[in-house]
């Protein structure tokens, strides 16, 4: 066989010299990386907004009337519903939030608009009876922006914004006493991460000014990543230097609206809330322009196992996640954290068997932290169940298969039968070449061990009686088999039953058989519940397992001493 030999292009390294590093910011009394996280920020949902204007195929009404209660379910109070004055589509869905969308009185509708006159016109009649609506003005501040899109210098940028405020204040006021508690208001300079810092301070400080902020309608300063352009601790660094040096600042809300161009949107959040963000606005499992808004979801979820409550309703993931689908026709990936199909799920053998263990002594400790390996949250806590955690295929191990025997079926397997078992199901798996879901695997188990259809043995019924007064202790077990289908009384002696009963099959068959280890269970509650025997048998070629199950546990137990012995026969014939 010849193989090819393949040049490698050297055309990215080439490529790499027309990019330029992020620049660090100087902050070396930075006190951001020994904060935690220890309560819940604001939860500002875009869903509506940024999330819906991604879509291939933007939310009509019911989409977004969905989407809008399910937000209002988990319990935003804050959501962000479109930008009204851009198209008809979306001042409709504004009016009807605001007359029929049943929006409780906590809760406050947000909308954008640009910094324009006729736009923001008509941004206050798309909200007006709204309860304390929020208007989120914006203009882009960045310097590439200033210089490539608009041709502007600093001064005309920020006179943008200024104007755009005076505006919406004077609106406001003469509006006020229309409306439900009157207006809050939200600024962002857009594209904040390419601004220079003294850039964007400037800025807003000018709308801070003309707002004037109070400890009872505090501006909501939001500090966008509209893209994701550096590491998360630069962007922790920024918003840390923001809130230092911002005026007013204890009337200013500092808000997050992160993206994932680099795929760290999660982190630089987390960041950004630990050097002292007090908002963050983004959007369920993450949609949004190119590669996503930060996920709320997974925020959220994040806190709650650090032991935060993170004031949002994520117990049932999985409507969150069907109304997502619905809503925004996106499929959410398998591998996604806390809602994909296969994040509860283990298929390494060495992690089923840890999980085995760890919800095996969860079950039983008396104190209520959650401590499972490779589980980071309780499935149920979300909604979940335990039934994907393990899920079997070649690469699966004995403590896997256990495990779902276990939790589906009430089966306890001795150890030695695990591995056994293993051993079989690795075999199926390995043919298959594909996972084996949970009712195949205890098919599996039935048929090699408790029925074994076509089997030589078969066990009838027994009896026993004492062998006679010279053998204290003993008694003799007369039982009924079928062999073939032909009826055969076998009789043994022994202390018991299975003593017996052994004894009488050794007898019939000729084969030194002898039971190594056994154990029983009841598979149910209640005293007419099914029982469960495990009997390992010991014969010249080794060990095998045989199980029965009854109501009668001796008639089980007898059973698993038939099933062990019609796997010693089958071996022999193999051999």
């Amino acid at each position: 066989m010849i193989l090819k030999t393949h040049t490698v292009k050297q055309g990215m390294p080439d490529a790499s010299q027309k990019y330029r590093p992020y620049p660090q910011i100087a902050i070396p009394d930075r006190t951001w990386p020994s904060k935690v996280i220890d309560k819940a920020p604001i939860w500002c949902s875009v869903d509506l907004r940024d999330g819906n204007q991604s879509l291939v195929n933007p939310m009509g009404h019911d989409r977004k009337a969905r989407m809008f209660q399910l937000l209002l379910d988990m319990g935003f109070k804050e959501i962000e519903i479109g930008f009204p004055s851009a198209s008809q589509t979306d001042f409709d869905f504004a009016r009807w939030c605001v007359e029929e969308g049943g929006v409780p009185a906590d809760v406050s509708l947000q909308v954008l608009v640009q910094c324009r006159p006729e736009l923001i016109t008509r941004t206050f009649e798309a909200l007006e009876g709204a309860t304390k609506p929020i208007i989120h003005f914006y203009n882009s501040t960045s310097e590439l922006q200033r210089r490539v899109v608009f041709g502007k210098d600093v001064a005309g940028i920020k006179q943008i914004a200024v104007d755009a405020a005076k505006m919406i204040m004077d609106m406001a006021a003469k509006a006020a006493n229309r409306d439900n508690g009157g207006y809050r208001f939200e600024y962002s300079p857009e594209s904040f991460t390419g601004t220079e810092l003294e850039v964007a301070l400037e800025i807003c400080n000018a709308v801070i000014a003309e707002v004037k902020p109070t400890a009872e309608n505090k501006l909501i300063l939001n500090l966008p990543s509209t893209v994701e352009m550096a590491t998360p601790n630069i962007y922790a660094d920024q918003i840390e230097w923001m809130c230092r040096n911002i005026d007013n600042r204890e009337n200013v809300l500092i808000s997050l609206h992160p993206h994932n161009d680099r795929g760290t949107g999660i982190a630089a959040t987390e960041l950004g809330l630990m050097a002292g963000a007090d908002r963050v606005e983004g959007t369920l499992f993450g949609n949004g322009e190119r590669t996503g808004n930060v996920d709320i979801v997974t925020l959220a979820l994040n806190m709650f196992t650090q032991g935060v409550d993170p004031e949002l309703d994520c117990s049932d993931i999985e409507r969150i996640k069907a109304v997502y689908e619905y809503s925004n026709e996106m499929v959410i990936p398998e591998r996604h954290p806390y809602v994909g199909e296969l994040v509860y799920t283990a298929f390494s053998g060495s992690h089923q068997d840890a999980i085995n263990k760890g919800m095996k002594a969860i079950k039983t400790a008396n104190h209520p932290v959650w401590e499972v390996p490779y589980l980071p949250i309780d499935p149920q806590d979300v909604g979940r169940t335990y039934e994907a955690i393990i899920r079997i295929n070649s690469q699966s191990g004995k403590g896997g298969i256990a495990y779902i025997l276990q939790e589906d079926y009430g089966i306890n397997l001795p150890r030695n039968l695990q591995i056994e078992f293993r051993e079989d199901i690795q075999r199926i798996t390995d043919e298959e070449g594909k996972e084996l879901p949970s009712k195949k695997i205890y098919e599996r188990f039935i048929e090699r061990y408790v029925d074994q259809t076509g089997a030589r043995l078969k066990f009838v019924d027994h009896h026993t009686y004492p062998a006679g007064t010279d053998q204290k202790g003993i008694r003799v077990v007369a039982a009924e088999i079928t062999d073939n289908g032909e009826t055969k009384r076998i009789e043994g002696k022994g202390t018991g039953p299975i003593d017996g009963f052994v004894n009488a099959l050794s007898t019939y068959l000729g084969i030194d058989l002898s039971v190594q280890d056994y154990s029983e269970h009841s598979l149910q509650h209640g005293s007419n519940a099914a029982a469960i025997a495990y009997v390992e048998m010991a014969h010249a070629g080794g060990k095998l397992f045989g199980a029965g199950i009854n109501t009668n546990i001796v008639t089980a137990s007898l059973e698993a001493i038939v099933s062990a012995a019609n796997r010693v026969l089958d071996e022999q014939k193999k051999a």
